[in-house]
């Protein structure tokens, strides 16, 4: 091990040195001569060390020092041992930082690291996909030049950020951020940013589902107390208005029961998000007594129906689920069309896989209330879903049956003309024979 360097070290260095040629001075005089002779060889000696460690750091970069002597040699060692420690706090440091990142791009919330001034300094992906900033383009631009939001703005100016922020993403109305802020290091913060839409979107239909429930039941349970406070009254209780009254009443009745089915279908379908798509169903068959349900449900209105089925087409899945699927497609055809027009049920294998098409000749649907036929309790004509008895759940009760079968609901449909519902399971859940 060389010991440092130390004024003590560096007078014996120079006093061994200078010995001799003060000595050579003394014997054959010119003293003077001799001792700036022993200058000048200790300057050249120092400026050749001078250039072996300018070339040793800034050319030739080898991390073995070079060969040295006297006062040299602990410079030289004490500079390879400072880069041998830099060198394992920068391999420290990058290990670090790439923890860090990879930490960041794990997460599933957008990160941005930005200074006090609002110069951003990182981002991970999910901010570039989520708020289109780009990296590395955008290290050190003004984070308010690229959120142009005028709240987000505000909200960066007060340096107040114990409420977290929303704001509309800048690519999508339709969807909602929030943003949290905090102080990350001196003189810079963190910012979070998570897509909360579908956290608003399922709140949303949260306070809708408990309205509109409260409502559907609302109505025919003031229908039954009003008759009931009518009865009240002996009078009441005889001649035609009792008659009238009993319809009422059990029609009311009816429908209520017929909502709380259809509630505990839907809660039923949704409590089971992985169902095991094993039982074979045979569909040719649910359909042939689904044709009678119809012919029945459609009374006198002399409807023409239509059932083309391919008798061997079965398929593996959940049968209630199914069902519940195909008889609110077929019931709903029924109900929406008028007197003497047909429905047309085709259940067909296509190279897709098995499909059902269901086309009425009903009024039809405009384009922008077909995106929103599936959620609950939506119905583009309340008054007459009424009149039919609709409750607005039968086509999210086939949404959801469909999902669990890795299906979709299709809807083609023109005003004045009719409508098509169908859907197309996959190939994998035809049911070969044995």
């Amino acid at each position: 091990m060389v010991e440092r360097l130390s004024w003590k070290k560096l007078v014996w260095e120079l006093l061994f040195f200078y010995l001799p040629w003060i000595a050579l001075g003394w014997v054959f005089g010119y003293m003077p001569w001799f001792l700036l002779v022993a200058t000048w060889i200790q300057l050249i000696w120092h400026f050749h060390n001078l250039l072996k460690m300018s070339n040793w750091l800034w050319k030739e970069r080898s991390l073995t020092p070079p060969s040295g002597s006297g006062s040299w040699e602990p410079l030289f060692n004490g500079i390879y041992r400072l880069q041998q420690r830099n060198r394992r706090r920068r391999k420290e440091l990058a290990t670090l930082i790439r923890r860090f990142r990879n930490g960041a791009e794990s997460l599933p919330d957008a990160v941005v690291v930005f200074r006090s001034e609002g110069n951003i300094v990182w981002c991970n992906k999910l901010a570039q996909h989520l708020l289109g900033f780009r990296w590395p383009d955008d290290a050190g631009q003004p984070i308010s030049n690229l959120l142009r939001s005028p709240d987000f703005v505000r909200y960066l100016s007060k340096q107040s950020f114990e409420v977290p922020l929303e704001i509309t993403s800048p690519f999508n109305y339709d969807r909602t951020l929030e943003l949290r802020i905090m102080h990350y290091t001196e003189g810079e913060y963190l910012m979070v940013v998570r897509d909360v839409s579908q956290v608003k979107q399922l709140e949303g239909m949260r306070r809708n589902f408990f309205a509109n429930v409260s409502h559907e039941l609302r109505t025919p349970m003031t229908v039954l107390q009003g008759y009931l406070e009518m009865s009240k009254d002996p009078d009441m209780l005889v001649g035609p208005m009792w008659d009238k009254a009993h319809g009422v009443m059990t029609e009311q009745l009816t429908r209520m029961n017929s909502l709380v089915e259809q509630l505990l279908t839907l809660s039923k379908i949704e409590a089971a998000p992985n169902i095991e798509l094993e039982e074979t169903i045979d569909v040719p068959a649910m359909l042939d007594v689904l044709e009678k349900e119809a012919i029945s449900l459609s009374g006198g209105k002399e409807q023409l129906f239509t059932f083309e089925v391919d008798p061997s087409l079965k398929v593996l899945g959940d049968e209630d689920q199914l069902r519940s699927a195909i008889s609110n497609l077929v019931y709903n055809a029924v109900k929406h069309t008028p007197p003497d027009a047909e429905v047309k049920v085709r259940w067909f294998l296509t190279s897709a896989g098995p499909r059902l098409e269901v086309t009425d000749q009903g009024q039809g649907i405009e384009p922008q209330h077909i995106h929103r036929l599936t959620e609950r309790f939506y119905r583009v004509d309340k008054a007459r879903s009424r009149e039919t008895g609709g409750s607005g759940l039968g086509l999210a009760i086939v949404k959801h049956a469909l999902s669990h079968h890795d299906s979709h609901l299709e809807i083609e449909s023109e005003v004045d003309v009719g409508s098509t519902f169908a859907f197309t399971l996959p190939q994998r859940l035809i049911a070969h024979a044995a």
